[in-house]
């Protein structure tokens, strides 16, 4: 709906007994937030915004405002029909209507600005796994999960199938494209890609996708957690993200894989120059480190085409477009934070023309793990490689580092103090993740 106005908007929601409005935003985290609004108040969330204690955000932070975004108007499917409930994105505005500096949505949005005025065009696309758990008698979330079925399992081995489908429609209908599920290694584990879409659009839909799966779950009797390890002797979940971008019309990952351009080598030298510094925004937890090098999680900077388990793959598919997959982060991540992150480094590694990375990383037959980088092997590490990057602290402003870094720091203060590791994790990110 993204070509419609206010009024026409205001027209949609009467003429479909809508009720409630979600106003939501997400906090440093990628998770989502919001304040339900009835449909009188929508004049004034267009016009001026709706205020907002916003200590979830910052600390520091007293009131801000929630400015809907038009285009990001979509139907929740599995409320009831009757008294509809509605979704809009927001943008955080400060109490006198300027752009609030931590606004992580708007950040992404205006560094895409930027690279539309230097002929860059870019989509991004997500691959998010997750686990469905059983529920006790009492309707709390168990460790048991919901099935034992293994790789592209189907039923009667898969009993995920059903709650899959329920969220595929739901994401569809919602406009959030779906392309693909499948049941993953682990057992109760899953899969759902998205679709290629402009960047700020595919974070919306990350942000939103946990929250539509979550929905979807409970009312099949389940939980679903994005926890990145929640069973410490199986497959931790990861959050795969695509990369096509075009400069002047033409992609540099094509045309194709093997033929890939300087620019597209480049781009891919740059991630890899700064993926250690920007670990702590893609990994934020501590379990998140628990995952690399197990199963098929990369733990090296390193890259290869077609090959499974390196950090960057440049996927070797004919009937795509050329992209390539950063296959590090977890669902833990902020998407807006974590997509502009990896896209500036990329940018910088086109702007200074140095490739050599990109060949010093290839994973090849005549290479092995013991020649490449690692990854930071815990949070600890990665928030101090973070704190000291220029890289950082040039594409991220003073209230979104600071904010980022605090709740970082809390969190490795608690863990520290805790007399068990696991126990504390599973308190601490479970449920809430």
């Amino acid at each position: 709906m993204n070509s419609f106005s206010p009024n026409e908007i205001l027209t949609f929601v009467e003429e479909n007994d809508v009720k409630f409005i979600r106003l939501t935003f997400c906090d440093m985290f990628g998770n989502l937030k919001n304040i339900a609004i009835m449909p009188n108040e929508l004049p004034r969330a267009f016009s001026h915004g709706i205020p907002f204690d916003a200590s979830c955000i910052s600390d520091g932070c007293s009131d801000l405002l929630l400015v809907p975004d038009i285009s990001t108007l979509s139907v929740l499917p599995w409320r009831p029909k009757s008294g509809r409930v509605v979704r809009f994105f927001c943008d955080l505005k400060n109490m006198d209507g300027s752009d609030y500096i931590g606004d992580m949505r708007s950040s992404l949005s205006s560094y895409m600005n930027s690279l539309r005025l230097d002929g860059y065009a870019c989509e991004m696309g997500t691959k998010c796994e997750f686990y469905l758990f059983e529920l006790d008698e009492n309707g709390n979330p168990t460790h048991i999960p919901h099935d034992d079925g293994s790789y592209l399992d189907v039923a009667p081995l898969d009993k995920c199938e059903n709650a899959r489908r329920e969220i595929c429609l739901s994401l569809e209908e919602m406009g959030l494209s779906p392309k693909s599920s499948c049941h993953k290694h682990g057992p109760g584990q899953n899969e759902i890609e998205f679709r290629e879409n402009e960047p700020v659009s595919a974070a919306d839909n990350m942000v939103h996708y946990k929250t539509v799966v979550k929905s979807i779950a409970a009312q099949n009797g389940l939980f679903a957690s994005f926890m990145p390890k929640p069973l410490p002797d199986n497959y931790g979940s990861a959050l795969s993200i695509s990369v096509s971008l075009k400069k002047g019309g033409e992609n540099i990952f094509g045309p194709s894989p093997r033929e890939m351009s300087v620019e597209g080598k480049c781009f891919i030298a740059g991630v890899l120059r700064r993926i250690t510094e920007i670990t702590a925004f893609l990994n934020p937890t501590t379990n998140s480190y628990k995952r690399f090098g197990s199963g098929y999680a990369p733990s090296f900077v390193n890259c290869s085409y077609g090959n499974n388990a390196p950090l960057i793959r440049v996927p070797v598919s004919a009937g795509t477009a050329p992209r390539i997959e950063i296959r590090s982060a977890d669902a833990c991540c902020n998407p807006y934070v974590t997509f502009k992150l990896i896209l500036a480094a990329g940018i910088e590694g086109i702007k200074s023309g140095d490739c050599s990375l990109f060949y010093d990383s290839m994973l090849t037959e005549n290479l092995n793990n013991t020649q490449f980088e690692h990854l930071p092997s815990s949070l600890n590490e990665a928030l101090e490689l973070a704190k000291q990057s220029e890289f950082v602290r040039e594409m991220l402003s003073d209230e979104i580092r600071h904010n980022i870094f605090r709740k970082l720091e809390k969190q490795l203060d608690d863990y520290e103090k805790s007399d068990d590791d696991e126990e504390f994790e599973k308190k601490y990110y479970f449920k809430s993740i």
